[in-house]
């Protein structure tokens, strides 16, 4: 599934409306949209979709929906974005049953975070894995290398030098709400 190519190695992440469009006059085509409101989520994909934008939602941090298999199912049928995000093996499961990009999200914060992942991610083999704290090349480059699933390095991308350090160690791209690492 092509989402990620040297074309776009960044992908700008939004919470609100304002940001959404900031990011419909950047040259990016996929997006993240970092939940929100779920009465307001269709609202802003249908405008990420209007300017030429295709979603990755975040499916745990949309507000009053639980995050399960139902979610997803709801998510994927109804809101239709490009794609899932999740912590959970259930929502990329459905994600992936629905032909939508899915992308597990870990949050490795130690050794034994790795291992338990690793051994998720045979499981699960969502398209790509996402990765927090980005910061952290070595773990990049494992990742990628033990489960040969694309790597998207997020959270607490703060410069141009974390996000060259994140793709030198393999990540396909990063994911940043730092609107200043947007411009190219």
């Amino acid at each position: 599934m092509p989402l990620l190519t040297k074309e776009q190695s960044l992908l700008p992440a939004a919470r609100k409306a304002k940001e959404v469009e900031a990011i419909i006059s950047s040259p990016y085509t996929y997006m993240v949209l970092l939940g929100g409101h779920l009465g307001h989520v269709q609202g802003l994909v249908d405008l990420a979709r209007a300017g030429g934008k295709k979603v990755l939602l975040h499916a745990d941090l949309i507000d009053g929906l639980k995050n399960d298999e139902y979610a997803a199912e709801y998510l994927c049928q109804t809101i239709r974005p490009a794609g899932l995000i999740s912590t959970r093996a259930g929502v990329i499961a459905r994600t992936k049953q629905a032909g939508l990009i899915a992308v597990q999200r870990l949050f490795l914060l130690d050794s034994d975070a790795l291992e338990k992942s690793c051994k998720l991610l045979e499981k699960t083999q969502p398209d790509y894995v996402e990765v927090l704290p980005g910061l952290m090349p070595e773990i990049i480059a494992e990742v990628k290398e033990r489960t040969g699933i694309p790597v998207i390095a997020g959270g607490l991308i703060r410069t141009k030098e974390h996000v060259r350090q994140a793709l030198a160690a393999g990540a396909a791209a990063i994911t940043t709400s730092r609107s200043e690492l947007w411009r190219e």
